[in-house]
């Protein structure tokens, strides 16, 4: 939006822009190593105890040899989009928050492919900073139908993951997911009604409703990133798509009775593996 090689300004593009001119000036400053430490620990003990809050989990770093202060675990906990998983107690929707979604997975037999989606986002820590992960799992066949990184939460490259999904797969019946700000969007929300898609968005209380995206978070950090520690975007990217290559064709899953997600969604018929 600024011009900086204009004959105005910066400062009176600013102001018919009518932004503030330290803003203008501002540039963000990458973070510390130290705290790309404690944030690839925090995801860790997130995953390893995902109800423990930031009192806790500063317990735990200092037991660790970390000296940090509770308000700085909570600013990175912001930053790295981590939530608390515990019951909450069900209160009303203010009226701002009008684009939350009933959830409609209550007593819902899930029998097919294509039947429910879901999709979740998660931090991914890398060699020198870190980037955010997207994924659209069908839940029936814990098929992983499409993904994307993005080095912010912003929801354009969640839409884009769910344009390709779409695309590749026809559309499922219904479509649950948190009350993230990237899925209440409107340009998220939008795409699914224009494909006739029904939305379901997890509950206060229902912790556990997004259950099988977190176990994937949980093999994809554990079985590929902690193990490689990426240096460069690209190369997430392309181990990314090597391990959901994997995780599709290959793995099997005890869940599916040891047969593989594409052997699942595809419904084609494998042997089972030896217990």
């Amino acid at each position: 939006m600024i011009d900086r090689g204009s004959d105005l300004p910066v400062t009176s593009q600013a102001r018919l822009l009518e932004l503030s001119r330290s803003s203008v000036y501002y540039e963000p400053r990458p973070l510390s190593e130290r705290d790309l430490v404690l944030m690839r620990r925090m995801d860790e003990l997130h995953l390893k105890w995902p109800f423990y809050g930031a009192r806790k989990l500063r317990r735990e770093l200092m037991f660790d040899g970390h000296a940090v202060g509770l308000r700085h675990v909570r600013t990175l906990m912001r930053r790295m989009g981590m939530e608390t998983i515990y019951r909450k107690p069900r209160t009303s929707i203010p009226a701002r928050q009008a684009a939350i979604k009933p959830y409609l997975l209550t007593g819902l037999v899930i029998e097919r492919p294509n039947q429910v989606w879901a999709a979740d986002l998660t931090y991914i820590p890398m060699a020198h900073g870190f980037q955010y992960l997207v994924a659209i799992l069908d839940v029936w066949s814990r098929k992983v139908l499409s993904w994307r990184v993005s080095n912010t939460m912003t929801p354009d490259f969640c839409v884009e993951a769910l344009q390709a999904a779409l695309a590749t797969h026809g559309r499922p019946e219904v479509f649950n997911t948190d009350q993230g700000s990237q899925f209440t969007s409107d340009d998220w929300t939008n795409e699914l009604k224009a494909a006739g898609v029904a939305i379901s968005m997890d509950g206060k209380g229902r912790w556990i409703d997004n259950v099988f995206i977190e176990r994937l978070w949980r093999s994809v950090k554990y079985e590929n990133v902690y193990l490689k520690a990426y240096e460069t975007g690209s190369a997430l990217r392309q181990g990314l798509a090597e391990y959901f290559e994997f995780y599709n064709v290959e793995r099997t899953h005890q869940a599916l009775d040891y047969r593989r997600p594409d052997d699942v969604y595809y419904d084609r018929p494998t042997l089972k593996a030896a217990a």
